[in-house]
């Protein structure tokens, strides 16, 4: 079987390098992506899958039904692009100005294609049902929630994903054990002083000294109050507050993410933080408010599902292409929401060009080797069928 999937997938790889060309030339931003969905949805039709459209606003929906078998294989891939103006000169840049397909959606999406291609060529050998997720506004961390909201999970009971990755060879993969990526929340921090003459501070409580005694406080508690061997990262990527140069301000928010990666720790930060916040501002008089916002929780790659996916890219590519990551990113994906409800894997597919230099995510020159495309579609085809055929038991 792998020698058909293989076959099928190298014929239609010049069409697929295609889709990805055009997707890549009209990239549209999280929520927006109506002309990616109908494009898709198109594919996905002439290839005789069941196709819903608007599900989670703007994803869309395929579904492939198998020999035999009651549940769903997931496959999920993103669409969304960024609000970054392309400067890579490729003759299929980017035709929407300030808008750019830089972190990979435009190969998620072409593999979810060529995937669902593949196994529709199958027909009555696909051993179980597969249906595919194209799913919106992932880059803002909604899209997964709303697909959920709109019952895109009902009845799947396993999912695979991908996510390009420019340091890895493109052809080849890396495949991760547990903890993929990390939690991410969202936190507001407000100190509220008193105003004063900026001549007279001892006359007025200073809400800029204090959010950055809280900003330091922070940072070195980290090192001294959280375990080095359970990682957190907490970024102030925002400050504003003050009215004039000679006003002492009576008012600062700080806004930033918070990212970890073992639960204890996730469940724990919202306290510890507000904590270290109230003991700053007691001490020097101002009051304080913090918004802490849970966004999206880590992916933690499930093992057997791990274990059928290794297998499938060290038979299909050979063990020399297939790294074995012995460590995950603080990165976030909203891969994760799916996960609250079946188990999963997701895997980083090489990109990284051999003779040129590869830019990162999110970079204005971002760029893939197109061969990845083929790679990715073979190893999602491939772990599919071997879903099936492997015995996986749902927990």
């Amino acid at each position: 079987m792998l020698d058909r999937i293989e076959q099928i997938a190298r014929n239609l790889e010049p069409r697929l390098i295609e889709i990805r060309r055009h997707l890549h030339a009209h990239p549209e931003l999280s929520g927006e992506e109506y002309q990616t969905a109908a494009y898709v949805a198109g594919v996905l039709s002439s290839c005789g899958l069941h196709v819903r459209e608007s599900v989670g606003k703007t994803g869309v929906v395929g579904e492939l039904n198998g020999r035999d078998g009651s549940g769903y294989l997931g496959i999920r891939t993103d669409m969304d692009a960024l609000p970054i103006q392309e400067r890579t000169n490729l003759e299929y840049a980017s035709r929407c100005e300030g808008v750019m397909h830089a972190c990979g959606h435009d190969v998620h999406t072409t593999v979810g294609l060529g995937t669902a291609m593949v196994l529709a060529q199958l027909g009555e050998d696909l051993p179980g049902a597969v249906r595919f997720l194209f799913q919106p506004a992932e880059e803002i961390a909604q899209g997964a929630r709303w697909m959920v909201e709109d019952g895109a999970m009902e009845g799947v009971d396993a999912l695979l994903g991908l996510h390009v990755f420019p340091t890895i060879p493109g052809g080849s993969v890396g495949i991760r054990y547990g903890a993929l990526t990390a939690a991410a929340d969202d936190l507001e921090i407000i100190i509220t002083g008193e105003s004063g003459h900026g001549a007279r501070p001892h006359e007025a409580i200073d809400a800029i000294w204090i959010a950055s005694q809280v900003i330091v406080t922070l940072q070195q508690a980290i090192s001294r109050t959280q375990n080095p061997l359970r990682p957190v990262v907490l970024t102030i990527g925002q400050i504003s507050g003050g009215r004039a140069p000679n006003v002492i301000a009576d008012q600062v928010k700080l806004v930033g993410t918070v990212r970890s990666l073992h639960p204890e720790t996730h469940a724990a930060l919202p306290t510890w933080i507000e904590d270290i916040v109230a003991n700053v501002c007691r001490t020097y008089g101002a009051g304080y408010e913090v918004n802490y916002r849970r966004v999206v929780p880590s992916v933690q790659n499930d093992t057997r599902l791990t274990q059928i996916l290794e297998s499938a890219a060290r038979e299909a590519w050979g063990g020399d292409r297939v790294q074995i990551l012995t460590e995950p990113s603080l990165g976030a994906e909203d891969f994760s929401v799916y996960l609250d409800r079946t188990p999963g894997v997701m895997f980083r597919l090489g990109v990284a060009h051999p003779s040129q230099k590869n830019y990162p995510l999110h970079h204005p020159k971002f760029e893939v080797d197109e061969s990845s495309i083929l790679t990715g579609v073979v190893i999602l085809a491939y772990t599919a069928y071997k879903y099936w055929t492997a015995g996986y038991d749902t927990p």
